[in-house]
Protein backbone atom coordinates (compact mmCIF):
# COMPACT_ATOMS: atom_id res chain seq x y z
CA UNK A 1 0.00 0.00 0.00
CA UNK A 2 1.53 3.33 -1.13
CA UNK A 3 2.70 5.27 2.08
CA UNK A 4 0.68 8.72 2.99
CA UNK A 5 3.07 11.81 3.16
CA UNK A 6 1.43 13.61 6.28
CA UNK A 7 1.38 17.59 5.92
CA UNK A 8 4.40 18.97 8.37
CA UNK A 9 3.32 20.86 10.91
CA UNK A 10 3.90 21.72 14.34
CA UNK A 11 3.10 19.34 17.53
CA UNK A 12 0.48 20.81 19.91
CA UNK A 13 -0.03 18.85 23.32
CA UNK A 14 -3.39 18.11 24.39
CA UNK A 15 -3.39 16.78 28.03
CA UNK A 16 -0.55 14.11 27.40
CA UNK A 17 -1.58 13.50 23.60
CA UNK A 18 0.64 15.04 20.84
CA UNK A 19 -0.96 16.32 17.41
CA UNK A 20 0.68 17.00 14.16
CA UNK A 21 3.27 16.07 11.93
CA UNK A 22 4.02 12.50 11.87
CA UNK A 23 2.00 11.98 15.21
CA UNK A 24 -0.78 9.55 14.54
CA UNK A 25 -3.94 11.11 13.22
CA UNK A 26 -6.31 11.67 16.45
CA UNK A 27 -9.94 10.49 16.95
CA UNK A 28 -12.11 12.69 19.69
CA UNK A 29 -15.48 12.73 20.15
CA UNK A 30 -17.84 15.27 22.29
CA UNK A 31 -20.39 14.60 24.70
CA UNK A 32 -24.10 15.34 24.50
CA UNK A 33 -25.00 15.04 28.44
CA UNK A 34 -25.80 18.18 30.03
CA UNK A 35 -22.64 18.85 31.49
CA UNK A 36 -23.50 20.10 35.05
CA UNK A 37 -24.79 16.12 35.49
CA UNK A 38 -21.79 14.86 36.98
CA UNK A 39 -22.52 11.33 37.11
CA UNK A 40 -23.72 11.34 33.49
CA UNK A 41 -21.15 13.20 31.50
CA UNK A 42 -18.48 11.28 33.83
CA UNK A 43 -19.89 8.02 32.47
CA UNK A 44 -20.44 9.07 28.84
CA UNK A 45 -16.12 10.20 28.64
CA UNK A 46 -15.70 6.93 29.76
CA UNK A 47 -17.78 4.90 28.01
CA UNK A 48 -16.17 7.24 24.51
CA UNK A 49 -12.71 6.49 26.09
CA UNK A 50 -13.60 2.68 26.11
CA UNK A 51 -14.45 2.90 22.38
CA UNK A 52 -11.26 4.29 21.42
CA UNK A 53 -12.01 8.40 21.60
CA UNK A 54 -8.53 10.11 22.53
CA UNK A 55 -9.75 13.39 23.58
CA UNK A 56 -13.48 14.29 24.55
CA UNK A 57 -14.65 17.68 24.32
CA UNK A 58 -17.79 18.94 26.82
CA UNK A 59 -20.00 21.87 26.55
CA UNK A 60 -19.20 24.32 29.18
CA UNK A 61 -21.93 27.03 28.54
CA UNK A 62 -23.23 28.09 32.07
CA UNK A 63 -22.27 28.28 35.63
CA UNK A 64 -23.01 24.74 36.25
CA UNK A 65 -21.16 23.29 33.79
CA UNK A 66 -18.08 25.50 34.89
CA UNK A 67 -18.16 24.14 38.31
CA UNK A 68 -19.22 20.43 36.90
CA UNK A 69 -15.58 20.02 35.09
CA UNK A 70 -13.11 19.64 37.99
CA UNK A 71 -15.82 17.04 39.59
CA UNK A 72 -16.13 15.17 36.19
CA UNK A 73 -12.38 15.18 35.50
CA UNK A 74 -11.65 13.77 39.39
CA UNK A 75 -14.61 11.22 39.05
CA UNK A 76 -12.77 10.25 35.59
CA UNK A 77 -9.22 9.85 37.80
CA UNK A 78 -10.77 7.65 40.39
CA UNK A 79 -12.16 5.51 37.94
CA UNK A 80 -8.64 5.36 36.03
CA UNK A 81 -10.01 7.03 32.88
CA UNK A 82 -7.07 9.19 31.94
CA UNK A 83 -8.63 10.83 28.69
CA UNK A 84 -7.90 14.62 28.26
CA UNK A 85 -11.00 17.08 28.31
CA UNK A 86 -11.52 19.87 26.10
CA UNK A 87 -13.75 22.92 27.07
CA UNK A 88 -16.70 23.96 23.75
CA UNK A 89 -17.10 27.51 24.62
CA UNK A 90 -19.15 29.92 23.20
CA UNK A 91 -19.98 33.44 23.75
CA UNK A 92 -19.11 33.58 27.37
CA UNK A 93 -16.15 31.33 27.95
CA UNK A 94 -13.86 34.85 28.63
CA UNK A 95 -16.12 34.78 31.64
CA UNK A 96 -16.57 31.34 32.57
CA UNK A 97 -12.54 30.63 32.52
CA UNK A 98 -12.19 33.70 34.90
CA UNK A 99 -15.03 33.02 37.40
CA UNK A 100 -14.03 29.68 37.65
CA UNK A 101 -10.49 28.76 37.37
CA UNK A 102 -10.83 25.45 38.63
CA UNK A 103 -12.69 24.67 35.49
CA UNK A 104 -9.88 26.78 33.68
CA UNK A 105 -6.99 24.39 35.49
CA UNK A 106 -8.98 20.30 34.75
CA UNK A 107 -9.80 21.50 31.30
CA UNK A 108 -6.88 20.23 28.66
CA UNK A 109 -7.68 22.69 26.06
CA UNK A 110 -9.86 25.52 25.09
CA UNK A 111 -12.06 25.26 21.91
CA UNK A 112 -12.95 29.36 20.67
CA UNK A 113 -15.07 30.13 18.04
CA UNK A 114 -13.65 33.36 16.87
CA UNK A 115 -17.42 34.00 15.37
CA UNK A 116 -18.77 34.59 18.80
CA UNK A 117 -16.19 35.77 20.85
CA UNK A 118 -18.32 39.09 21.59
CA UNK A 119 -19.22 41.17 19.13
CA UNK A 120 -17.65 44.86 19.45
CA UNK A 121 -15.58 43.28 22.47
CA UNK A 122 -13.71 40.31 20.59
CA UNK A 123 -10.32 41.41 21.35
CA UNK A 124 -10.82 42.15 24.48
CA UNK A 125 -12.83 38.79 25.25
CA UNK A 126 -10.72 37.19 22.83
CA UNK A 127 -7.51 38.37 25.08
CA UNK A 128 -8.74 37.61 28.63
CA UNK A 129 -9.24 33.48 27.04
CA UNK A 130 -5.51 33.69 25.62
CA UNK A 131 -4.20 34.65 29.37
CA UNK A 132 -6.19 32.32 31.12
CA UNK A 133 -4.75 29.68 28.67
CA UNK A 134 -1.46 31.70 29.05
CA UNK A 135 -1.77 30.85 32.91
CA UNK A 136 -2.69 27.76 32.68
CA UNK A 137 0.00 26.16 30.39
CA UNK A 138 -3.23 25.11 27.61
CA UNK A 139 -3.31 24.43 24.17
CA UNK A 140 -6.29 25.93 22.22
CA UNK A 141 -8.69 25.36 18.64
CA UNK A 142 -9.56 28.13 16.78
CA UNK A 143 -12.72 26.71 15.80
CA UNK A 144 -14.51 28.69 12.53
CA UNK A 145 -17.81 27.17 11.90
CA UNK A 146 -19.92 28.84 8.98
CA UNK A 147 -22.85 28.72 10.79
CA UNK A 148 -21.47 31.72 13.13
CA UNK A 149 -18.73 33.47 10.77
CA UNK A 150 -17.28 36.26 12.20
CA UNK A 151 -19.82 38.85 10.07
CA UNK A 152 -17.45 42.05 10.22
CA UNK A 153 -14.99 40.36 8.30
CA UNK A 154 -17.28 38.62 6.06
CA UNK A 155 -18.56 42.18 5.38
CA UNK A 156 -15.20 43.35 4.54
CA UNK A 157 -14.43 40.72 2.38
CA UNK A 158 -17.49 40.62 0.38
CA UNK A 159 -17.45 44.77 0.07
CA UNK A 160 -13.81 43.86 -1.23
CA UNK A 161 -14.90 41.39 -3.47
CA UNK A 162 -17.82 43.52 -4.91
CA UNK A 163 -15.14 46.50 -6.16
CA UNK A 164 -12.83 43.66 -7.90
CA UNK A 165 -13.28 43.88 -12.05
CA UNK A 166 -14.78 40.64 -12.07
CA UNK A 167 -16.17 39.79 -8.56
CA UNK A 168 -15.82 35.74 -7.51
CA UNK A 169 -19.30 33.89 -5.83
CA UNK A 170 -20.48 34.06 -2.44
CA UNK A 171 -18.76 30.50 -2.02
CA UNK A 172 -15.78 30.93 -2.64
CA UNK A 173 -15.70 34.49 -0.48
CA UNK A 174 -17.15 32.87 2.15
CA UNK A 175 -14.64 30.41 2.25
CA UNK A 176 -12.00 32.80 2.52
CA UNK A 177 -13.16 34.76 5.08
CA UNK A 178 -13.46 31.50 7.11
CA UNK A 179 -9.91 30.80 6.45
CA UNK A 180 -8.78 34.70 7.43
CA UNK A 181 -10.79 34.46 10.33
CA UNK A 182 -8.84 31.34 11.21
CA UNK A 183 -5.48 32.66 10.50
CA UNK A 184 -6.25 36.25 11.76
CA UNK A 185 -7.35 34.95 15.41
CA UNK A 186 -3.89 32.45 15.31
CA UNK A 187 -1.69 35.33 14.54
CA UNK A 188 -3.32 37.63 17.09
CA UNK A 189 -3.03 34.68 19.92
CA UNK A 190 0.32 34.87 18.96
CA UNK A 191 0.81 38.67 19.30
CA UNK A 192 -1.03 37.95 22.55
CA UNK A 193 2.05 35.44 24.11
CA UNK A 194 0.44 32.04 22.86
CA UNK A 195 3.49 29.75 21.50
CA UNK A 196 2.51 28.72 18.01
CA UNK A 197 2.80 24.75 19.32
CA UNK A 198 0.02 25.43 21.73
CA UNK A 199 -2.72 26.45 18.70
CA UNK A 200 -4.97 23.97 16.29
CA UNK A 201 -7.03 25.14 13.97
CA UNK A 202 -10.65 23.91 12.31
CA UNK A 203 -13.09 25.15 9.90
CA UNK A 204 -15.97 23.80 10.10
CA UNK A 205 -19.36 23.22 7.53
CA UNK A 206 -21.78 21.39 6.47
CA UNK A 207 -21.04 20.19 2.77
CA UNK A 208 -18.15 17.90 1.60
CA UNK A 209 -16.65 19.80 -1.82
CA UNK A 210 -16.56 22.68 1.14
CA UNK A 211 -14.95 21.14 3.46
CA UNK A 212 -12.18 20.15 1.32
CA UNK A 213 -11.64 23.27 -0.69
CA UNK A 214 -11.37 25.62 2.94
CA UNK A 215 -8.77 23.04 4.39
CA UNK A 216 -6.84 23.14 1.30
CA UNK A 217 -6.48 26.56 1.55
CA UNK A 218 -5.89 26.47 5.29
CA UNK A 219 -3.07 23.69 4.52
CA UNK A 220 -1.52 26.49 2.16
CA UNK A 221 -1.40 28.92 5.08
CA UNK A 222 0.08 27.18 7.94
CA UNK A 223 1.60 25.08 9.60
CA UNK A 224 -0.65 24.88 12.19
CA UNK A 225 -2.14 20.84 13.07
CA UNK A 226 -5.79 20.94 11.72
CA UNK A 227 -8.88 19.44 12.82
CA UNK A 228 -10.80 17.72 10.44
CA UNK A 229 -14.85 17.44 10.35
CA UNK A 230 -18.11 18.26 9.24
CA UNK A 231 -20.21 20.40 11.43
CA UNK A 232 -23.18 18.55 10.97
CA UNK A 233 -22.71 15.11 9.32
CA UNK A 234 -26.41 14.27 9.78
CA UNK A 235 -27.84 11.12 10.81
CA UNK A 236 -27.06 7.41 10.21
CA UNK A 237 -25.59 6.46 6.53
CA UNK A 238 -25.95 10.00 5.60
CA UNK A 239 -23.81 11.31 7.99
CA UNK A 240 -21.10 8.20 7.74
CA UNK A 241 -20.81 8.51 4.24
CA UNK A 242 -20.63 12.28 3.81
CA UNK A 243 -17.60 12.60 6.86
CA UNK A 244 -16.10 9.33 4.76
CA UNK A 245 -16.15 11.10 1.51
CA UNK A 246 -14.95 14.27 2.71
CA UNK A 247 -12.29 12.95 5.43
CA UNK A 248 -10.93 10.60 2.88
CA UNK A 249 -10.19 13.32 0.08
CA UNK A 250 -8.31 15.64 2.80
CA UNK A 251 -6.32 12.76 4.51
CA UNK A 252 -5.04 10.94 1.28
CA UNK A 253 -3.44 14.70 0.76
CA UNK A 254 -1.59 14.53 3.61
CA UNK A 255 -3.88 16.99 5.51
CA UNK A 256 -5.49 16.37 8.75
CA UNK A 257 -4.30 16.07 12.32
CA UNK A 258 -7.67 14.93 14.67
CA UNK A 259 -10.66 14.15 13.74
CA UNK A 260 -14.13 13.67 14.50
CA UNK A 261 -17.77 12.19 12.92
CA UNK A 262 -20.43 14.63 14.24
CA UNK A 263 -23.03 11.85 13.83
CA UNK A 264 -26.62 12.73 14.67
CA UNK A 265 -27.59 9.34 17.11
CA UNK A 266 -30.82 7.63 17.24
CA UNK A 267 -32.82 8.78 20.27
CA UNK A 268 -30.85 7.23 23.00
CA UNK A 269 -28.68 5.81 20.32
CA UNK A 270 -24.82 4.83 21.03
CA UNK A 271 -22.75 8.28 21.42
CA UNK A 272 -19.66 5.76 20.94
CA UNK A 273 -20.43 4.77 17.27
CA UNK A 274 -19.08 8.35 15.69
CA UNK A 275 -15.43 6.75 17.47
CA UNK A 276 -15.61 3.88 15.58
CA UNK A 277 -17.18 5.44 12.55
CA UNK A 278 -13.72 7.98 12.64
CA UNK A 279 -11.52 4.53 13.75
CA UNK A 280 -12.69 2.66 10.67
CA UNK A 281 -11.86 5.63 8.43
CA UNK A 282 -8.31 6.04 9.63
CA UNK A 283 -7.70 1.97 9.43
CA UNK A 284 -9.50 1.64 6.12
CA UNK A 285 -7.14 4.06 4.65
CA UNK A 286 -4.16 2.42 6.43
CA UNK A 287 -3.24 5.46 8.65
CA UNK A 288 -4.29 3.68 11.74
CA UNK A 289 -4.94 0.50 13.58
CA UNK A 290 -7.66 -0.06 16.31
CA UNK A 291 -9.15 -3.61 15.84
CA UNK A 292 -8.92 -6.42 13.57
CA UNK A 293 -10.84 -6.50 10.45
CA UNK A 294 -13.32 -8.92 9.50
CA UNK A 295 -13.44 -9.42 5.88
CA UNK A 296 -16.83 -11.14 4.90
CA UNK A 297 -18.85 -11.34 1.48
CA UNK A 298 -22.22 -9.64 0.78
CA UNK A 299 -23.73 -13.05 -0.10
CA UNK A 300 -25.31 -14.02 -2.86
CA UNK A 301 -27.67 -17.15 -4.76
CA UNK A 302 -24.76 -19.68 -4.01
CA UNK A 303 -24.82 -19.03 0.11
CA UNK A 304 -26.95 -21.07 2.10
CA UNK A 305 -29.49 -18.74 4.22
CA UNK A 306 -28.18 -16.02 6.56
CA UNK A 307 -25.35 -18.17 8.92
CA UNK A 308 -22.39 -16.84 7.40
CA UNK A 309 -23.69 -12.73 8.08
CA UNK A 310 -24.91 -13.74 11.78
CA UNK A 311 -21.47 -15.36 12.11
CA UNK A 312 -19.66 -12.66 10.95
CA UNK A 313 -21.76 -10.17 13.30
CA UNK A 314 -21.02 -12.79 16.25
CA UNK A 315 -17.23 -12.59 15.05
CA UNK A 316 -16.93 -8.55 14.97
CA UNK A 317 -18.85 -8.13 18.00
CA UNK A 318 -16.41 -10.58 19.79
CA UNK A 319 -13.50 -8.98 18.47
CA UNK A 320 -14.67 -5.79 20.14
CA UNK A 321 -15.57 -7.57 22.96
CA UNK A 322 -11.70 -8.54 23.60
CA UNK A 323 -10.18 -5.45 22.35
CA UNK A 324 -9.74 -3.43 25.38
CA UNK A 325 -8.25 -6.78 27.18
CA UNK A 326 -5.75 -7.28 23.72
CA UNK A 327 -5.31 -4.36 23.72
CA UNK A 328 -3.27 -4.08 26.99
CA UNK A 329 -1.77 -7.55 27.34
CA UNK A 330 -1.48 -8.27 23.05
CA UNK A 331 0.60 -5.51 21.09
CA UNK A 332 -0.01 -5.70 17.01
CA UNK A 333 -3.53 -7.80 17.47
CA UNK A 334 -5.33 -4.98 16.34
CA UNK A 335 -3.10 -5.25 12.74
CA UNK A 336 -5.09 -8.99 12.21
CA UNK A 337 -7.18 -9.69 9.69
CA UNK A 338 -10.03 -12.51 9.74
CA UNK A 339 -12.73 -13.70 6.98
CA UNK A 340 -16.01 -15.30 7.05
CA UNK A 341 -17.14 -16.48 3.69
CA UNK A 342 -20.47 -18.13 2.35
CA UNK A 343 -19.32 -20.10 -0.27
CA UNK A 344 -16.31 -21.93 -2.10
CA UNK A 345 -15.74 -19.29 -5.11
CA UNK A 346 -13.82 -16.63 -3.07
CA UNK A 347 -13.83 -17.94 0.48
CA UNK A 348 -10.88 -20.16 0.22
CA UNK A 349 -8.83 -17.50 -1.31
CA UNK A 350 -10.24 -14.82 0.91
CA UNK A 351 -9.14 -16.72 4.00
CA UNK A 352 -5.69 -17.30 2.73
CA UNK A 353 -4.99 -13.63 2.34
CA UNK A 354 -6.24 -13.30 5.68
CA UNK A 355 -4.59 -14.12 9.12
CA UNK A 356 -7.27 -16.38 9.59
CA UNK A 357 -10.36 -17.44 7.90
CA UNK A 358 -13.07 -19.49 7.32
CA UNK A 359 -15.24 -20.60 4.65
CA UNK A 360 -18.71 -21.72 5.30
CA UNK A 361 -20.79 -24.09 2.43
CA UNK A 362 -22.94 -22.04 -0.05
CA UNK A 363 -25.94 -24.00 -1.29
CA UNK A 364 -25.38 -27.29 -2.87
CA UNK A 365 -22.00 -27.52 -1.23
CA UNK A 366 -20.69 -30.51 0.58
CA UNK A 367 -21.09 -29.47 4.64
CA UNK A 368 -17.71 -28.23 5.80
CA UNK A 369 -15.99 -25.37 6.92
CA UNK A 370 -12.15 -25.32 5.88
CA UNK A 371 -10.45 -22.96 8.29
CA UNK A 372 -7.24 -21.04 6.90
CA UNK A 373 -4.51 -19.95 9.50
CA UNK A 374 -1.53 -17.75 8.15
CA UNK A 375 -2.62 -18.55 4.28
CA UNK A 376 -2.60 -22.79 5.24
CA UNK A 377 -5.22 -25.02 5.67
CA UNK A 378 -5.42 -25.43 9.25
CA UNK A 379 -8.49 -28.12 9.83
CA UNK A 380 -11.97 -28.49 8.72
CA UNK A 381 -15.13 -27.74 11.21
CA UNK A 382 -18.59 -29.45 10.77
CA UNK A 383 -21.31 -29.70 12.86
CA UNK A 384 -23.47 -27.55 15.15
CA UNK A 385 -20.30 -25.77 16.97
CA UNK A 386 -18.99 -24.56 14.32
CA UNK A 387 -18.96 -20.77 15.83
CA UNK A 388 -17.68 -21.54 19.43
CA UNK A 389 -14.97 -23.86 17.72
CA UNK A 390 -13.77 -21.23 15.45
CA UNK A 391 -13.77 -18.54 18.39
CA UNK A 392 -11.16 -20.79 20.22
CA UNK A 393 -9.09 -21.11 17.05
CA UNK A 394 -9.06 -17.51 16.78
CA UNK A 395 -8.40 -16.92 20.95
CA UNK A 396 -5.68 -19.88 20.56
CA UNK A 397 -4.26 -17.88 17.63
CA UNK A 398 -4.13 -14.78 19.03
CA UNK A 399 -2.33 -16.00 22.12
CA UNK A 400 0.69 -17.71 20.19
CA UNK A 401 0.71 -14.80 17.58
CA UNK A 402 0.74 -11.46 19.79
CA UNK A 403 2.99 -12.12 22.91
CA UNK A 404 2.48 -10.36 25.91
CA UNK A 405 3.81 -6.57 26.15
CA UNK A 406 7.44 -6.92 27.22
CA UNK A 407 7.43 -11.05 26.05
CA UNK A 408 8.89 -11.68 22.45
CA UNK A 409 5.95 -13.74 20.43
CA UNK A 410 6.80 -17.44 19.54
CA UNK A 411 9.24 -17.80 16.70
CA UNK A 412 7.44 -20.80 15.67
CA UNK A 413 3.95 -19.18 15.39
CA UNK A 414 5.33 -15.56 13.68
CA UNK A 415 5.57 -15.04 10.13
CA UNK A 416 6.97 -12.65 7.60
CA UNK A 417 4.37 -9.89 6.43
CA UNK A 418 3.91 -10.89 2.95
CA UNK A 419 0.95 -8.64 0.69
CA UNK A 420 -2.26 -10.00 0.75
CA UNK A 421 -2.28 -10.67 -2.91
CA UNK A 422 1.03 -12.67 -2.59
CA UNK A 423 -0.13 -14.94 -0.50
CA UNK A 424 -0.77 -18.61 -1.76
Amino acid sequence: MPSIIRRLTTTTRVGGVPIGSDHPVVVQSMTNTDTQDVDATARQVAELAEAGSEIVRVTVNNDAAARAVPAIVEALERESVSVPIVGDFHYNGHVLLTKYPDCARALAKYRINPGNVGGKRHDENFRTIIDVALANEKSIRIGVNWGSLNQELLTELMDENARRSEPRDARAVTLEAMTSSALRSAEFAEALGLSHDRIILSAKVSGVQDLIDVYRMLARQCDYPLHLGLTEAGLGAKGIVASTAALAVLLQEGIGDTIRISLTPEPDGDRTEEVRVGQQILQSMGLRSFTPQVTACPGCGRTTSSFFQKMAVDIQAYLRQKMPEWRRERPGVEEMTVAVMGCVVNGPGESKHADIGISLPGTFEEPKAPVYVDGKLKLTLKGDNIVPEFLAILDDYVAKRYAPAGEPSSPSDARPWVPADARG
